[in-house]
């Protein structure tokens, strides 16, 4: 696969974390009439919902973003895959002859505006796949029956919180092959999604080694992924996770769309058959040990600048005026893990830090 120069296909009008429609529709009308874009249903506050469908091959990928409203890095993502499907290179010829593609950019256009993760009506619409309670779950269950996909690309962020297996690294990507039944048990389709997930990471491990993880498969039925799954369509949860100083993932966003294009590529060759189970497994599964900003106080007791010797704060995101800030607050683990690890890591003995915490207003949180 020839690899394009990302900066040349990243969209750079479509960036940090606020992204809806409005962001969404300009580029949408660059993209070539081969495109079809159609509205596929409306949102509860009637926002339409669209759906991009290119190629023309047997490979039907059904893949769909922003499921979580506030879960944008995949969509700016998918709009860079759009744009690398424009150029008109050989290996985009391969793919739109081998492969059929319908991408639902923005699944809950309300959740985006309100850059929540529920739903107008405060639904979680990845709890509601049994149900159908909600007009954005029933649009996709009617586009993945009419369209009948032979995979579907679930596409989620993740939060901040995790590293991979026990190691000091963000999980930047996770992945999970979706389990169809309690016992969490291998079927013909949770096999493919497994092999596909192993391309991905081996791409993946060339640009981040070592930061790509393995969500947890805890079985419920009223998740997107995991009805799918029960529906023997190969699916696969894409997890958008953090990068080093790259708090409006717009850094993410690059290695998602490559997981994305790569996975695209094998489907599109017939080489998922190269890759096994044994290597999905392999991938460590997330822990949840990362907190935004670590501080250490060994001397706590001495000099009483906190009441212990660490304290975690974590970043809670805001919606103010079209952007997202992020607000520090005190963090507190459902259960404290044996170690802990900060994205910023600062020392109370230490002045420049403590000069930090103060330019930063942080020090009435100690």
């Amino acid at each position: 696969m020839k690899d394009l120069d990302y900066n040349k296909i990243m969209v750079p009008t479509i960036s940090g974390r606020y992204i809806n429609y409005d962001h969404v529709n300009d580029f949408l009308k660059t993209l070539p009439v081969s495109f079809k874009i159609e509205v596929v249903g409306e949102s509860v506050r009637k926002e339409p919902i669209k759906s991009i469908t290119l190629g023309s091959g047997p490979n039907k990928i059904l893949m769909w973003s922003q499921m979580h409203g506030n879960e944008s890095t995949t969509t700016k993502a998918v709009v860079d895959l759009l744009n690398y499907l424009k150029q008109d290179i050989v290996e985009v010829l391969e793919i739109s002859k081998s492969c059929t593609l319908k991408i639902i950019p923005i699944l809950s256009p309300d959740g985006a505006r309100d850059y929540t993760r529920i739903n107008a009506n405060e639904i979680d619409l990845n709890r509601d796949a049994q149900d159908l309670s909600q007009p954005e779950s029933r649009v996709l269950k009617e586009v993945y029956e009419e369209f009948k996909p032979n995979y579907c690309f679930n596409l989620h962020d993740q939060r901040t919180i995790f590293n991979v297996g026990d190691t000091n690294k963000a999980a930047t990507v996770s992945f999970l092959a979706p389990a169809f039944d309690e016992d969490r048990n291998i079927s013909p389709s949770r096999k493919l999604s497994m092999q596909l997930i192993a391309a991905m990471n081996d791409k993946l491990q060339k640009e981040i080694p070592g930061q790509v993880g393995r969500y947890d498969d805890g079985f419920n039925a009223n998740c997107v992924g995991d009805a799918f799954q029960m529906r023997k369509t190969p699916t696969i949860l894409f997890e958008a996770g953090h990068y080093a100083g790259d708090y409006h993932r717009d850094k993410t966003r690059e290695f998602i769309y490559k997981a994305i294009l790569k996975g695209i590529m094998v489907i599109s060759k017939n080489l998922v058959s190269n890759y096994t189970i044994e290597q999905y497994l392999s991938i460590p599964e997330n822990g949840k040990q990362f907190v935004d900003i670590l501080i250490v106080n060994d001397d706590y007791i001495k000099n009483k600048i906190t009441k212990s010797q660490l304290v975690a704060i974590q970043y809670k995101e805001l919606l103010d005026e079209d952007k997202v800030t992020f607000k520090p607050e005190l963090y507190h683990f459902e259960k404290q893990p044996a170690e802990i690890f900060g994205h910023k890591t600062l020392n109370c003995n230490d002045e420049n830090d403590m000069l930090w915490l103060k330019e930063n207003d942080l020090l009435h949180l100690l």
